[in-house]
């Protein structure tokens, strides 16, 4: 699976999380930079999510991280 055009499939969370914060776009309407958008959906999935799950990377987390983020965005529209 592509992000940003870069393979995450063989990424851990570490790599997945630095390279979405490299794209972060919170400077962007709607947030504005009231918030970091992408630091935001990290923490609620290492909060909500990983307890549950595990160490997890590659394909699987890329998804609930752009889920999470746009989640994020929609709710403040």
């Amino acid at each position: 699976m592509q992000m940003f055009g870069r393979d995450v499939s063989d990424m851990n969370i570490h790599e997945i999380n630095k390279l979405f914060r490299q794209y972060d776009e919170s400077h962007k309407w709607p947030v504005c930079n009231q918030f970091n958008a992408t630091d935001r959906a990290i923490g609620r999935l290492r909060r909500n999510v990983l307890p549950h799950v595990g160490p997890t990377g590659g394909i699987e987390y890329a998804y609930m991280l752009d889920e999470e983020i746009s989640q994020i965005v929609n709710s403040i529209i």
